[in-house]
């Protein structure tokens, strides 16, 4: 792409219960592409919000016809949310951030600049501020070590759902449509050319987190569980080391009975229900990965849709 080529950009926002936040949102992101040379359009997915979210954002579409709206029929996650207003982008370079104002929007000119490169994706990510460890923060370092670890794709720790794709790299997520989505680890999965920019994360301005820990904790489960096969080479190694361990023990008794030493064998009661406790346990550990494994291949051969949108606004881009 050439520096100063005029670019249809689509930015999509999901939103889901932020009322108080949207309108401000939306105010800071104008500030700074007002002034860009470039054809901007918005896509929010309102995913299920149950306040008043939506009235907030007809009124600001009735101000700015850039604006397209998605409501999707029911809430469908984060990851679904942004997957929808990708599926209805239609422009050169697709932006995706929160609606939070978590994501600065004065990376915006920056994140353009890097695609005109010739940047295929322009991944953002989170700076520690170096402030205390909070629970969020240290489970989130613990999770991306992990699938770091178990995974055979390297997924930027701190990495945000805060980046620019070219229109050649979101037609390739566009191809993967897996029902679990960890959408980090789709696009880190493409090896599409891609640049990192920094960015120390803004207090929110309002309102709080919509990342509960049941939410943090499907999706390092869909994280896990669509991206490495770990869990049962852990299941499969355990239990072919516990196989040793018997295979030891046996041998043992076999030569203190070869060589006379009867009196030695003593029944052991607690180290026989020691052995079969772990042993039953590794066995049920693995049969729950397996069924876990089992669950996303039958939910994966339903086929059933990502999202289901129950209305749409559209914006009058040309």
């Amino acid at each position: 792409m050439a520096s100063k080529q005029k670019l249809k950009v689509d930015l999509v926002i999901p939103i889901f219960n932020e009322a108080d936040v949207v309108e401000k949102t939306h105010s800071q992101v104008c500030e700074v592409i007002d002034s860009l040379p470039h054809d901007f359009k918005f896509i929010y997915i309102d995913d299920g919000s149950n306040d008043g979210t939506v009235a907030a954002l007809r009124r600001i579409a009735g101000a700015d016809p850039r604006i397209s709206l998605l409501q999707l029929s029911r809430n469908f996650g984060h990851q679904a949310a942004l997957t929808a207003g990708m599926d209805a982008a239609d422009g050169d370079v697709v932006i995706t951030m929160d609606g939070d104002g978590q994501h600065p929007p004065e990376l915006i000119p920056k994140m353009l600049g890097l695609i005109t490169q010739g940047y295929d994706i322009v991944q953002t990510q989170r700076i520690d501020d170096g402030g205390s460890i909070s629970f969020k923060k240290w489970t989130s370092n613990f999770f991306y070590r992990l699938i770091n670890i178990i995974s055979g794709t390297q997924i930027l720790q701190g990495a945000a759902d805060f980046r620019a794709l070219s229109r050649d790299a979101l037609n390739g997520l566009r191809s993967m449509q897996e029902y679990h989505r960890f959408l980090r680890g789709m696009i880190s999965w493409m090896g599409y050319s891609s640049v990192i920019l920094p960015y120390h994360e803004p207090v929110r301005i309002a309102g709080k987190s919509k990342y509960s820990l049941g939410k943090m904790i499907r999706l390092a489960s869909d994280a896990i569980f669509s991206f490495s096969l770990a869990p049962l080479y852990i299941g499969l190694s355990t239990g072919l080391a516990f196989f040793i361990l018997a295979i030891a023990q046996l041998t043992y008794v076999l030569i203190l009975w070869l060589t006379g030493q009867t009196e030695r064998v003593v029944a052991g009661w607690s180290s026989l229900m020691g052995i079969l406790l772990i042993a039953s346990g590794i066995i049920m550990i693995l049969l729950g990965f397996i069924g876990v494994y089992v669950g996303y291949i039958f939910q994966e051969v339903k086929r059933r849709p990502i999202y289901l949108i129950k209305g749409k606004e559209i914006d009058s881009r040309e």
